[in-house]
This record gives structure tokens, C-alpha cells and sequence, in this order.
């Protein structure tokens, strides 16, 4: 079997390509693609391969323009941040999908159904038109967390903060627990609710409720206290105050 990975996180795409490997080691994984215009370019030049996962959020943008520019009929199974309300429409066109983090019996069972389908494929185009108007509202419930052998589900509102910290990222609980998340700051700016969240710097995204107190600085620089207390301070950037104080007025 011929697969392409269209993922525009690195370390998503290489966990991904050794689930595959695990369950079938003859599984060739021909490229992993980060964008939507590298996508386009490769479908354009090369022949198309047995099966295509893809993630919705790109770095260039949304899969869907993949579509809009090619023709591409190739099975897709969709891996996504979003939950049951989007999931329905995979359900009822037997597209399959998969709820990061990847967990390997459910790669296992998309696998396995893949390979069973005898029937022509769904129209993906309608697919992706029923996905669009959910995405524009619906945002990330909760985040699964994988802390060696288990998984946990974090619910979003009991989250304070999300920090970067050695090319890692990770979440504060509302109750000061840190914990490992498989997104980079850029894309979980993408999946949360803007309503709650706001990017204050390079480092720090973070929930409204968390905002204890806000400093004021000469030259209009601000520092914010969060609770639980980070082991830096935070500042909001120089770039971002702005857009903060009209965050904060809402």
C-alpha cells in the first residue's frame, strides 16, 4: 500500500508513519507534506497512491483548498482536532477519521475498514462542504493527553494556560498540574476559542479566567500575573497590545 501524510506537524507525521509501519511494514510512505501548496504540487506530478491521511488544519491554510484546486479522488482518512459534531459527516459517507493523538487500535480499525470497502467512494467535495460551517464555530472540548502507556482527557475549561518550553508544548491545569500536548502553540491557537484565549507572546497562550493582574510598564508595556503562577513572568508583546486590550474589553 502507497500512502501520502499531508501533516504540518513534524513529530505527528513521524508518529504517524510508525503506527503505519507497525501495522503493516510493507506500507510505503511515499512523502509527507506540510502545506496545501505542496499537496497540490505533488498530486500534480506524481501518480496518485492507494490512500491519503490528512489533517485539516495546514500550514498554509485549511485541506479543503486542496480540493478546489485538483481533482483528487484518492480515499482520504482525516485527522482532526474536532470532535463528535464534525465527526458526523465522515460517519454517514464512510470516510474515516481519527481524534488526535493518534491511538493505534483506532489507526488500526480506519485500516481495516479502508481496506474492506468495495464500494465507490463518496463524493469528498460535499464531505468538506458539511465540514466547513461547523469548523467556523465549533472548537476544541477537551485535549488527550498521552502520559506514557495511558491517555487522559483534559476538558479545555479547566485549562489556564499553554506554554512552550524546549520545543515542547504543554498545558496548565486550573489547579497547577503540567502536562504534555501534541500541538504546537500556532495550531492550538487555531483549535481554541478565541473568546478564551489569547496568544500574548511567543511563549504563552492564555485562557481569560487565568488573568489575576496586568501591569502597566513605561513605554505601555505589560506584564501579567497568571494563576497558577508560571515559573517566568509574562509579558504581552510589544506587537499585541492592542489587539489584548480590545480582547480583554469583550
Amino acid at each position: 500500500m502507497n500512502v501520502v501524510i499531508i501533516e504540518d506537524e513534524y513529530l505527528t507525521a513521524e508518529r504517524l508513519e510508525n503506527l503505519l509501519r507497525k501495522y503493516d511494514a510493507s506500507i510505503q510512505v511515499l512523502t509527507k507534506l506540510p502545506s496545501v501548496s505542496e499537496a497540490v504540487e505533488w498530486f500534480q506530478e506524481h501518480p496518485a497512491p492507494d490512500l491519503a491521511f490528512m489533517d485539516i488544519h495546514l500550514e498554509d491554510g485549511l485541506a479543503f483548498a486542496i480540493f478546489d484546486q485538483i481533482s483528487l479522488t484518492v480515499p482520504v482518512i482525516f485527522t482532526t482536532a474536532y470532535d463528535e459534531y464534525t465527526i458526523r459527516a465522515f460517519k454517514v459517507n464512510s470516510v474515516d477519521y481519527l481524534l488526535k493523538p493518534i491511538d493505534y487500535e483506532e489507526l488500526t480499525a480506519a485500516l481495516d475498514k479502508f481496506k474492506s470497502l468495495r464500494q465507490p467512494l463518496p463524493d469528498l467535495k460535499n464531505i468538506l462542504q458539511l465540514m466547513q460551517k461547523p469548523q467556523e464555530t465549533e472548537y476544541k472540548s477537551r485535549f488527550m493527553i498521552s502520559i506514557g502507556t495511558k491517555i487522559r482527557s483534559v476538558e479545555t475549561a479547566d485549562i489556564a494556560y499553554f506554554f512552550s518550553e524546549d520545543k515542547s508544548t504543554f498545558l496548565v491545569t486550573q489547579d497547577g498540574q503540567k502536562l504534555p500536548v501534541e500541538y504546537s502553540l500556532d495550531k492550538l491557537n487555531q483549535v481554541t476559542d478565541p473568546k478564551r484565549f489569547f496568544r500574548v507572546n511567543r511563549q504563552f497562550l492564555v485562557a481569560f479566567p487565568a488573568i489575576e493582574t496586568i501591569h502597566t510598564y513605561s513605554a505601555g508595556k505589560l506584564k501579567v500575573d497568571l494563576d497558577p503562577e508560571p515559573r517566568a513572568e509574562v509579558f504581552v508583546s510589544g506587537d499585541r497590545i492592542t489587539d489584548f486590550k480590545v480582547w480583554l474589553g469583550r
